[in-house]
Formats: C-alpha cells, sequence, structure tokens
C-alpha cells in the first residue's frame, strides 16, 4: 500500500493505531436502515442479479429488471476487453501518483476528489463535514472537454486517448438502452429526445482505499445517482451493494460485463414505473477498490413532466441536490419535487 497516495486523512487513519477508535466513532457507525427501515443482512450466497444480453436484447426483460431491481448487468455490449483492461491499468498508475501530484495533474476541465462524491457543477466537492466522510477518492472527467485537457504525465495522456474511446462506445450503449426503454414505456418520441444527451457524458474513476475494520465505514453509504443511467466497470474487488425489496444484495464483478443501474432522473421519465436504486459500496479489508463510472443526464433544460413531480428541469434537480447536501448533508432528490395529493 502507497500511503503518500492516498489523501492525508486516508494516509494517516490507515497507519494509526487510533483507526478503529475513529471510524467506530458515533459519526461512523453503519446502521443498517434506510429511511428509518430496519433492513434484512446482506444476501452473500446467490447472484440474482438480472443480465441482459444487448445482442438479443428483450423488451420485456429490460422493462422487468428496471421496474423489479433498476439494475442490470449487461453483456455483449460490444466494448472491447482490451479497453477495459487498459482503462483499469491506467487507472491504476495515475492512483499510485503522489496526492499533491494528483490535485496537480486533474485541473479544469478535470477535476480530483476525495471524502466525498457530491460535487459542485465546476467538479469541487461539496463538503458534508468530517462526519460525514466517505473513503473515497475520484477523477471527474466531462467526456465533453476532454479535447481540452493538456496532459502534463505521460500516462494521462494515453488515458485521455482511451477516455475518448471509452466514452464513443458508452455514449452508443446509453443511447440505444435508454432508446428501448422509452419503447418500452411508450413515451413519446418527441419529447425522449432531449431526456438523454449525450453532451452530458461524464466519468468518474473511483478508488476505494483497503480499511482494517471494514464494517465500520463506508467507501460511499446509501445514496441513489442523479442521472439518467450510470454504467460502471469493475471486474476485480467488488464491494457494491444494492438495495431491493429491503434486503441488500452483493454485485459480485464479472469481468467485461458492465453494471447499468438507473438514476433519479430515469424514475422521473418513467412516471415512477422504473426505480431509482438504492445503493453503497463496501470497502474491503485487503484490497483497494478501483471501478470506472460514466453518467448521463438530460439536456439542462429539458423539462421532464410526469404525473408524479412538478415539472423541472436537470438544472432545477442539481440546484436543489446542491442546497440539500449544505442543509441536510444528503440529497432529498425526489422527493423534493413530488406532486402532494389534493385533499
Amino acid at each position: 500500500m502507497n500511503l503518500e497516495s492516498y489523501p492525508p486523512l486516508f494516509s494517516e487513519l490507515s497507519k494509526s493505531s487510533n483507526q478503529e477508535e475513529y471510524l467506530s466513532s458515533d459519526h461512523h457507525q453503519k446502521v443498517d436502515t434506510v429511511d428509518s427501515i430496519i433492513i434484512k443482512p446482506v444476501v452473500q450466497d446467490s447472484d440474482p442479479i438480472p443480465v441482459i444480453d444487448l445482442q438479443s436484447l428483450s423488451l420485456d426483460e429490460l422493462g422487468e429488471a428496471c421496474e423489479d431491481w433498476g439494475l442490470f448487468r449487461l453483456v455483449n455490449h460490444g466494448v472491447p476487453p482490451s479497453l477495459l483492461n487498459q482503462l483499469q491499468d491506467h487507472a491504476k498508475t495515475l492512483y499510485s501518483l503522489s496526492f499533491q501530484s494528483k490535485q496537480a495533474l486533474f485541473t479544469t476541465p478535470t477535476s480530483y476528489f476525495w471524502g466525498t462524491p457530491a460535487l459542485t457543477p465546476s467538479g469541487a466537492p461539496l463538503s458534508r463535514g468530517l462526519q460525514k466522510i466517505n473513503w473515497v477518492e475520484g477523477f471527474n472527467i466531462p467526456i465533453s472537454q476532454l479535447s481540452q485537457l493538456q496532459p502534463q504525465h505521460p500516462v494521462l495522456a494515453s488515458f485521455r486517448l482511451l477516455l475518448e474511446d471509452y466514452g464513443k462506445h458508452l455514449a452508443r450503449l446509453a443511447k440505444t438502452i435508454f432508446e428501448a426503454m422509452a419503447m418500452k414505456l411508450k413515451l413519446d418520441e418527441e419529447q425522449s429526445k432531449s431526456n438523454l444527451s449525450e453532451s452530458t457524458g461524464n466519468i468518474r474513476v473511483y478508488r476505494y482505499p483497503s480499511c482494517s475494520i471494514p464494517d465500520t465505514a463506508w467507501g460511499i453509504d446509501v445514496h441513489t445517482d442523479s442521472s439518467v443511467l450510470s454504467i460502471l466497470y469493475e471486474c476485480e474487488v467488488g464491494g457494491l451493494e444494492v438495495l431491493r425489496d429491503d434486503e441488500w444484495f452483493q454485485v459480485k464483478p464479472i469481468c467485461n460485463a458492465l453494471i447499468v443501474n438507473l438514476g433519479d432522473m430515469m424514475q422521473a421519465i418513467s412516471n415512477d414505473n422504473y426505480k431509482s436504486v438504492k445503493h453503497r459500496v463496501k470497502l474491503n479489508k485487503h484490497k483497494e477498490r478501483i471501478s470506472i463510472c460514466y453518467f448521463v443526464f438530460p439536456d439542462e433544460d429539458s423539462v421532464i413532466r410526469s404525473s408524479k413531480y412538478k415539472p423541472f428541469t436537470y438544472n432545477d434537480f442539481r440546484a436543489q441536490v446542491q442546497e440539500d447536501v449544505k442543509t441536510h448533508g444528503f440529497k432529498l432528490g425526489l422527493e423534493s419535487f413530488k406532486l402532494t395529493e389534493a385533499l
């Protein structure tokens, strides 16, 4: 473990005898609840995650996965395994650099963050206070602005080329999946065109340090994504857990398969027929975890209309989330836009 590559707080805690005391404090204890509902223990022995084959795409199977889980494993997606492997290798190399080097390398239009996945529109960490620290660091990379990136490191230069290639593949996948979902939901074709915008595509590369007492801290705690779709690649360590029917399920990593999960925007677009899945990332006692996630959103000014929510744009939603995190320390999400039934 290269402690110099970690943010200072992680580095100090990793080598400190006080790590257990710090992580086990009241602010960091894991309480297995969501919205005050007591959750059953994590299901570990089975792998019930739905599998969608893109080469023989079934609208019925896709719709069932979106309704029941809000998440599925995507196979035969056409992304070359060599590209996935190279992305992982380059990410590991970049994360092995010193903390100061990463801060210096990942500047506008990209950004480097740690301790929280909540970012401002410019990519800066949105602080939630020391009591809300997540054990994660990340690179935030807007795909449409990759051409503006002037790499100062040879690995970053080749990583940019890989990301440009990967971004094209992921835009293709997101469009194909969204169009299939829109067809299954019988959405208005013209209106749905602005509900997923390739120009909003964003990649985050995450690293989660190993933790000697992983049951007392989170890589990322319980949340939903704000996106239309999120597409994840990670094939080595695992740690992703998803909530379904008050049970947590482990999502086992499978090399060359992608994990697609639906975000808040897709739930609203679908009029709550599809779910924005609650998920979290558990730390590993022995290994650090690196994952690569693609997020895509609606056009910022595209109005989302639904019988369940007030009309809103993604700009409106993002501004509300920023206010939520500053005020409450967490995202209220779609709850802020729900229509209340007349008495």
